[in-house]
């Protein structure tokens, strides 16, 4: 009975603390320089939205930038033709279009939009490509950055954050010249003499926002700042073309020599060069599957039929393929998905091409004098007074002709026809009467008829009324 039961001591040892970062730090990526025929197309595409970013401001056309956007007149100046507030149920719908096409695009190409038209990838491969003529290639680049501070790194940094800011600060001013006529922006920035202190706002913010995106951030706008990139998957199924690796034919991978029978060695055709990832401008290596990273660039199928070319093997080890045909299926390009997309996006087509047609560059609005219901002419007519706010929404001058109809006998009171100059508004004074014989009632809808002298087939109509005296008056 006096004896005790052992005890043991089971305390555990404390574990030591441990950090958890939240972020993962980023790792800058040195992207290798690669020319293939993908590359031949996307440096031709980019460089022509380029030329035409840059370009197009510089193109007069009636007196007029070929794209202008005149806030304060509220006017919008596209390719000829000038578009007013009453008109941006066209954005709205051209909006709605461009939403239709990308999703049309990537349900059958997954991310081509970003790998080949990005405005964030043509700035990035701007910057790139500065980064290779000043600093050299991939390892040159490496090597610069972790060499201790000498005279030629500082030389070179120099130039290359100059070139940068350059291309920044180019790309600022064309973008404000869009909304300050460029012409008259580039001597009233150096002179200190442009009308708004908003002008030199927006430079100063758009050249540092294109030189921190493009010069310092790059993969890490479209990874986490872009959400096109967390969306777009679920748009994407078995039978949209993306960037893909060839496992059946590349597994298990391997070193070799050129020459040698890779099969008889148990080697797929890829070789584990890396040079895919070391071409990648997102860090990713493709041959891990399908992943949001991807633009779709196609820089590592380039990078890769170099070397297949290298070891003569047939091309498209990483080429844009379906997930169907890799498993050896058909691939279905007419699917649901992919036809509601895109009739969805031709009928907007359609409609903004319908709209466009039928759209009338007048704009009329009468205001009635509140002032008075009504008064008598000397001759014994009943007068109603207005005010017609006339909009010549057109890019060239017209002589408008303004009649009334709703009630017998009533007609404008002096001048009928007004002149209205381009892209003007203008508010005229007119006074109808009627015989008093003509009014059974005190009320009367009444409509102007607004016709171009020039052109019958711009007309416009609107509603008003007119106002007698009630009987035995």
């Amino acid at each position: 009975m006096g004896s005790k039961f052992p005890v043991k001591n089971v305390t555990q040892d404390k574990p030591a603390s441990q950090t958890i970062e939240l972020y993962e730090s980023r790792k800058r990526i040195y992207p290798k320089e690669v020319k293939g025929r993908f590359q031949r197309i996307r440096t031709v595409t980019l460089w022509m939205l380029m030329a035409a970013y840059f370009g197009f401001l510089w193109i007069p056309f009636e007196g007029q930038q070929l794209i202008y956007f005149d806030l304060p007149h509220r006017q919008f100046h596209l390719f000829g033709t000038t578009f007013w507030p009453q008109d941006f149920y066209l954005l709205a719908l051209l909006l709605i279009t461009a939403a239709f096409g990308l999703f049309f695009v990537t349900t059958l190409f997954g991310r081509i939009w970003c790998g080949y038209t990005c405005p964030q990838t043509a700035w990035t491969f701007i910057f790139m490509w500065i980064d290779e003529r000043v600093e050299g290639s991939r390892n040159q680049r490496i090597k610069l950055d972790v060499a201790p501070w000498t005279t030629e790194k500082i030389l070179k940094k120099s130039v290359k954050h100059g070139l940068w800011l350059f291309v920044a600060f180019w790309t600022a001013v064309t973008f404000v010249g869009y909304f300050y006529p460029i012409r008259e922006l580039i001597p009233d920035l150096f002179t200190l003499n442009a009308d708004s202190g908003w002008a030199y706002f927006w430079v100063f913010f758009f050249t540092a926002a294109t030189y921190i995106n493009a010069g310092w951030m790059r993969e890490q706008v479209c990874l986490y700042m872009c959400p096109y990139a967390r969306f777009q998957s679920v748009m994407y199924d078995q039978d949209t073309w993306a960037v893909s690796y060839d496992y059946n034919r590349g597994e298990p991978r391997g070193k070799r020599k050129k020459g040698v029978d890779h099969k008889a060695l148990g080697l797929g055709d890829c070789v584990d060069c890396t040079q895919c990832v070391q071409v990648c401008p997102t860090g990713i290596d493709i041959r891990d599957g399908l992943q949001y990273e991807c633009i779709g660039c196609a820089l590592c199928i380039d990078a890769c039929d170099e070397i297949m070319d290298k070891m003569g093997y047939p091309r498209g080890l990483i080429r844009y393929s379906t997930e169907h045909e890799l498993e050896g299926k058909q691939t279905h390009v007419f699917r649901l998905k992919s036809v509601g997309y895109g009739l969805a996006m031709l009928t907007m087509i359609g409609a903004i091409i319908f709209l466009l047609g039928h759209r009338v560059p007048i704009d009329a609005e009468a205001i009635r004098d509140r002032g008075q219901l009504f008064q008598t002419s000397t001759r014994g007519y009943i007068e109603n007074a207005y005010t017609l706010k006339l909009a010549n929404m057109d890019t060239h001058p017209h002589k408008f002709k303004v009649e009334v109809s709703g009630i017998p006998g009533a007609e404008l009171v002096g001048d009928s026809v007004f002149e209205i100059n381009a892209s003007s508004v203008r508010e005229i004074p007119v006074t109808v009467e009627v015989p008093p014989e003509s009014l059974e009632n005190s009320r009367y809808e009444i409509e102007f008829v607004i016709t171009a002298v020039d052109n019958p087939k711009l007309t416009k109509e609107i509603d008003s009324r007119f106002i007698g005296p009630t009987r035995g008056y």
